[in-house]
C-alpha cells in the first residue's frame, strides 16, 4: 500500500493536486490505515495517471471525470468535441492577437477599420504624425458618436480628397500647429476652407450636433492658435464655426469692412 506522498511520486503530480483531486471528486477518498493516514492501491495510481493525461492534454477538470467513466464511443467523442472547443479557442486567441498587434500602432485602439484607412491616405499625402494624431483624436469621438455612420462619412472623405482645395488644406493643416497666429498663410488656408464650405452647402451636405461639433472646435483651437484666428477670419466674412462652417444669420452680423470677402454662395468657384 502507498502513502499520498508516494502515490504523487508514482503518478508524477504533486501531494497538493492528489487532494485537489479528492476535493473535486475526481480521486475517490481511500481507506486509511491504524493511524488515519490515507493508503492507496495499484487503482488508484492508474486513475490519477489517467486524470493527470486528460489534465495535461487540456481537457477541463469538470469533463475529466465525464471521461473517466466514458465507454470508448463516448469517449472518443468527448475528445472531439474538446478539440473543436480547443480549436474555436485558439482561433479566438490568434484573432485577439492580431487585434493586439494593430493596437501597437495606436491608429487601431477606439477606431474602425475605414477611419484607419483614411489616416493611412492622409500619411500618404505626406501628412505629418502630428497632425495626424489630432485628427485620429477627432475620428474617435465621431466614431463614439455616430458608430453607425461613420463609414459613409469616411467614404465622403475619401471623396474629398480627390478635391485639389482638399489635398492643399492637408498640405497646410500638417504646418499650422507651429505657425503664429499672423501668418500670412492663414488667410489661404480660410480661403480655401471658404470654397470648401460653399461646395458641400451647394450639396446638400449637413454637420455634426452643435454641442458635438463644439467639442471638435476645441480639440483644434487647444491645439493650434492659428485656428482660432482662422475662426475669426471666417467670422469676419459671415461664417462662424471650424467643424460646421455655417452662415452667421444675416441679423447676427455686425458691420463688415470693405475689404472682407464676401463669395456668393452660388458661385461656382466660390470667389
Amino acid at each position: 500500500m502507498l502513502t499520498i506522498s508516494q502515490l504523487a511520486a508514482y503518478a508524477g503530480v504533486t501531494v497538493r493536486a492528489v487532494r485537489h483531486y479528492h476535493k473535486v471528486g475526481l480521486l475517490p477518498e481511500p481507506q486509511r490505515d491504524h493511524s488515519g493516514y490515507r493508503t492507496y492501491g495499484p487503482a488508484a495510481v492508474v486513475r490519477l495517471i489517467r486524470i493527470r493525461t486528460l489534465a495535461e492534454a487540456g481537457v477541463p477538470l469538470a469533463r475529466v471525470q465525464q471521461l473517466l467513466d466514458a465507454d470508448p464511443a463516448e469517449f472518443a467523442g468527448g475528445v472531439q468535441e474538446i478539440d473543436r472547443n480547443l480549436r474555436a479557442e485558439i482561433r479566438r486567441l490568434k484573432d485577439t492577437r492580431g487585434r493586439l498587434a494593430k493596437l501597437a500602432a495606436g491608429d487601431h485602439l477606439a477606431l474602425p477599420r475605414s477611419v484607419v484607412s483614411y489616416l493611412d491616405r492622409l500619411r500618404g499625402l505626406g501628412v505629418q504624425e502630428r497632425y495626424i494624431e489630432l485628427e485620429r483624436d477627432a475620428w474617435i469621438m465621431v466614431a463614439a458618436q455616430v458608430p453607425h455612420l461613420i463609414d459613409f462619412v469616411m467614404a465622403r472623405k475619401h471623396e474629398q480628397l480627390d478635391d485639389p482645395d482638399m489635398v492643399k488644406l492637408y498640405g497646410f493643416l500638417t504646418e499650422l500647429l507651429d505657425w503664429p497666429a499672423d501668418d500670412p498663410r492663414i488667410v489661404e488656408i480660410s480661403d480655401i476652407l471658404e470654397r470648401l464650405r460653399i461646395r458641400a452647402l451647394r450639396n446638400g451636405e449637413t454637420g455634426a450636433d452643435d454641442q458635438f461639433a463644439a467639442l471638435l472646435d476645441a480639440t483644434v483651437t487647444e491645439s493650434a492658435p492659428g485656428a482660432r484666428r482662422i475662426m475669426a477670419i471666417l467670422a469676419e466674412r459671415g461664417w462662424q464655426g471650424w467643424t460646421n462652417i455655417e452662415r452667421v444669420p444675416a441679423d447676427r452680423l455686425g458691420p463688415q469692412p470693405e475689404s472682407v470677402h464676401q463669395p456668393n454662395i452660388t458661385d461656382d468657384d466660390g470667389s
